[in-house]
């Protein structure tokens, strides 16, 4: 072994580059296989089986067919209802007897993807999410050939017990077969799921989301397990999470003005009704937006954002149901100068 080589190495572990750290200790077991030292040869190569159980095969043109999927570490407060379904998968899952095909669905928003993500966690999973944008080929008979390519990967995982594969919005290659609106060859590419997940290894565990439940593909469904709803939030559930959110994304952003009864009035007057996804978003966006030396001026964007009859009509305001102490800081004029301005109203 070369000194270079030790260079090589130690530079590719830095740089995170796990292909390059891969071949150039295989070709450093290779260098002890030749000189006769077997033992150390095999070691090396036993090793590398274990850290390296699973990569992702990099095609010709450089792209994959799956990528590894990080969890940004935002809080994921659930419903009961679908906590239960979760944590079920997650009990089924660790008794190995072959169920491990699981579809959610729901409107977008709802937290399907970040439930993936937390059920990595639960089960000491690395979670790999399909790419479709390399699945999908405008070559007749390519997208076909690409996911028999795929699934063959995913039969072909060493440790199956490390992975979790993710088919994020699996409705991209995955819809109706009869529907008359669906072109011929992506009802190939669904017949081509199908005989995939036909084929798949039972130790392979997979997630499946989509939003377009109604125009998924019958038969694809009965392929998977158990099918998860993830539209069953109450306005109590999604006042609860815009709560968790919030306090997250205060102590985040290290704003004050923290006002629960007022803030919890604003999510109730949400129009629409929001999911999760939208409610992060918004809460994030009137955080970051806020003022600093206004503590309640997140409440104030908070109240524009997501109600479409926000006003700053005091009388509107009243109306809707805050006190003079909430329209105060709803609109940043005094408590006393909306008693004056509210009881001259009346007076007309």
């Amino acid at each position: 072994m070369k000194k270079k080589d030790v260079l090589t190495l130690i530079r590719a572990h830095f740089d995170g580059d796990d292909k390059c750290f891969r071949d150039e200790s295989y070709a450093i077991a290779q260098d002890f296989a030749a000189t006769g030292d077997d033992e150390l040869a095999q070691y090396i190569m036993a090793l590398m089986s274990d850290a390296l159980a699973f990569v992702p095969q990099i095609r010709e043109d450089g792209s994959s067919f799956l990528n590894k999927v990080v969890s940004s570490g935002d809080p994921l407060p659930l419903p009961d209802a679908i906590k239960d379904d979760i944590l079920g998968i997650v009990n089924a899952v660790s008794h190995n007897i072959g169920v491990n095909k699981f579809l959610f669905q729901g409107a977008p928003g709802t937290g399907k993807t970040e439930a993936a993500k937390v059920m990595s966690k639960l089960l000491d999973r690395t979670l790999y999410q399909v790419n479709f944008a390399a699945i999908i080929d405008s070559r007749m008979g390519q997208t076909q050939k690409n996911i028999a390519n795929l699934f063959n990967e995913l039969n072909s995982i060493k440790k199956p017990e490390s992975v979790l594969i993710l088919f994020d919005e699996i409705d991209a290659i995955a819809l109706d077969r009869t529907n008359g609106q669906d072109i011929r060859e992506m009802g190939r590419a669904t017949s081509a799921m199908l005989k995939g997940l036909d084929e798949l290894s039972n130790k392979v565990v997979i997630i499946a989301t989509t939003n377009l439940f109604d125009h998924f593909d019958k038969a694809l469904v009965r392929r998977f397990d158990k099918v998860v709803d993830f539209n069953r939030y109450t306005l109590d559930d999604l006042c609860d999470i815009a709560e968790t959110l919030l306090s997250f994304y205060m102590n985040k952003f290290k704003v004050g003005g923290h006002n629960v009864n007022l803030f919890r009035k604003v999510i109730r007057r949400m129009n629409p009704v929001l999911y999760p996804g939208d409610i992060k978003n918004a809460i994030r966006s009137s955080l970051a937006f806020s003022n600093p030396d206004e503590p309640y001026d997140y409440l104030r964007r908070l109240y524009n954002n997501v109600c479409a009859d926000a006003s700053s009509d005091l009388k509107i305001l009243q109306g809707q149901g805050f006190t003079l102490r909430e329209i105060e800081m709803l609109t940043g004029v005094s408590k006393s100068q909306v008693c004056r301005d509210l009881k001259s109203y009346d007076a007309k």
